[in-house]
């Protein structure tokens, strides 16, 4: 059985959605706390890529560096995008798109709320779409470049 990876296999994966969850909050509340959302899911990944850049450098035999770099940049870069670029963006459009729609309908005064309401409700059905998207689209690029057997 593999290890459990807590960054990815527990409730901390949530973590890295708080810029989500700020998102969707965006039409209620000052954008300072949007943007602090943003960052509690920045050092999520930060902290991820530590954590793994760090135990790939003590379980190396040889190149205990180039594998640690190599790890830290496939972590940072799946974890930025499946993490925070890729969901905020989408969270974001929902609830702009939802935000339009409700302008021109008689739920005009409660659409706040209700963009809040929508951008929330997706986020559990776009992480693993987006998880699985970022893992495809990294192993059909970056991942054979970083370990390929010249670098």
């Amino acid at each position: 059985m593999s290890e459990r990876d807590i960054y990815r296999d527990t409730p901390i994966r949530y973590l890295g959605y708080s810029n989500e969850v700020g998102e969707s909050f965006r039409s209620v509340m000052d954008v300072k706390w949007v943007w602090l959302s943003y960052g509690v899911a920045s050092a999520y990944v930060l902290a991820d890529t530590i954590s793994k850049s760090s135990a790939a450098r003590r379980h190396s035999i040889e190149a205990k560096n180039i594998n640690a770099l190599k790890t830290g940049i496939d972590v940072l870069l799946w974890q930025s995008f499946a993490s925070v670029a890729i969901p905020g963006f989408v969270i974001n459009r929902i609830c702009a798109g939802t935000d339009y729609i409700l302008k021109r309908t008689p739920f005009y005064k409660n659409r706040k709320w209700l963009v809040v309401g929508a951008g929330l409700s997706a986020i559990p059905f776009i992480i693993k779409p987006i998880d699985h998207f970022v893992d495809y689209a990294m192993n059909k690029t970056i991942r054979p470049l970083l370990h390929s057997k010249a670098s």
